[in-house]
């Protein structure tokens, strides 16, 4: 089978040939990927961010945003069936620990997380996964419509689902970043909340998506974006601010955006959230961090995207042309869309 592979830090994947994974254990699932998509993130493990944190061995396949068909099942798996359509949580994880007992499968103490540890992604024909990482699709749905919901889909649902409880009608919500997770959370917030949504983002073509898809303000990031924020606010902030970006200055916007006794929402990564102690305890502001959703939130996703209230603005890519879809995600040429590779 075909697979993007990254060799080395900073060196462009190639697309190799492997061997298909075969169905070893009693709760494997193997699927026959319909749809990958790229991330940022897989931009920061191609930079080395990740390695760290993680430790992958290289060479390893990317893709952690993953749906297809089941094409093989272990002996012991019962919720899912050769033929059905799957999208599949980031994570394999153990059932065991106290975090998934507790239904936060996100903090597996042992987890793998395919195309980003070193475990082989699914940026190829076939990916080797765990029954309780694979979701049943509804069939309405395919897997190029909802690939990309498995992470960036899933993070915003997560972060938006957690700050939910304080986004009453009359409060303010800015979401900052139109980009592929931030289009996403648009259309959840508008799902399950009345909160007004502000979004933020330095492209223009970008904010017009977001308006297009339900967010009641867009504001562009010129240098005036937390003033305006601001009047829109009338002068003290949102009650929840959500920074997809989490870098080059969005993180410190993201504070002055956000009210006495609000929320900043951390959910993009790679800047520094630098506030003084003093500032928090005056104001009671809190900062929240995000990582990937729980299963269950990706169900319910899913439950969203079957209805038509979260839809996915996607650009399809040949396997093959993996490092043309990296150039387009790094040079800021999809503008509230998604990449998403299709093996052929």
């Amino acid at each position: 089978m075909k697979a993007v592979r990254l060799h080395e830090y900073h060196t462009r994947p190639s697309v190799d040939e492997l061997p298909e994974p075969k169905v070893s254990g009693p709760l494997d699932v193997l699927v026959r990927i319909g749809a990958a998509g790229l991330c940022r993130t897989d931009l920061h493990i191609y930079e080395g961010q990740w390695e760290p944190l993680t430790h992958p061995q290289l060479p390893f396949t990317l893709g952690h945003e993953n749906a297809g068909w089941v094409e093989d099942v272990g002996s012991a798996v019962s919720n899912v069936a050769v033929g059905d359509t799957v999208i599949l949580h980031p994570h394999i994880t153990c059932g065991l620990c106290r975090y998934c007992r507790a239904g936060d499968d996100m903090h597996c103490v042992a987890s793998s997380f395919p195309g980003v540890d070193g475990t082989d992604g699914g940026m190829a024909d076939y990916l080797l996964t765990g029954a309780r990482a694979v979701v049943k699709l509804d069939p309405s749905l395919q897997p190029a419509d909802v690939a990309a919901l498995a992470d960036a889909g899933l993070t915003a649902y997560h972060a938006v689902r957690k700050a939910v409880p304080a986004l009453y009608p009359g409060t303010s919500c800015v979401v900052i970043g139109a980009g592929g997770l931030g289009h996403i959370g648009i259309q959840v917030l508008k799902a399950l909340s009345a909160t007004t949504v502000i979004v933020v983002d330095r492209n223009p073509e970008a904010l017009e998506v977001a308006k297009e898809i339900g967010a009641d303000h867009g504001v562009v990031a010129d240098g005036s974006q937390i003033d305006k924020v601001k009047e829109l606010t009338g002068g003290d902030g949102a009650e929840v601010v959500l920074d997809f970006v989490g870098e080059m200055g969005a993180e410190k916007d993201a504070w002055q955006m956000t009210r006495r006794a609000g929320s900043h929402y951390v959910i993009g990564y790679g800047g520094k959230v630098e506030v003084p102690t003093i500032e928090i305890i005056s104001t009671e502001r809190n900062i929240i961090g995000n990582i990937v959703g729980t299963y269950n939130d990706l169900a319910e996703l899913m439950a969203l995207a079957a209805q038509g209230k979260v839809t996915l603005h996607t650009k399809p890519y040949p396997l093959e042309a993996a490092n043309d879809a990296i150039d387009d995600l790094d040079g800021g040429r999809l503008p509230g869309a998604r990449a998403i590779l299709i093996p052929s």
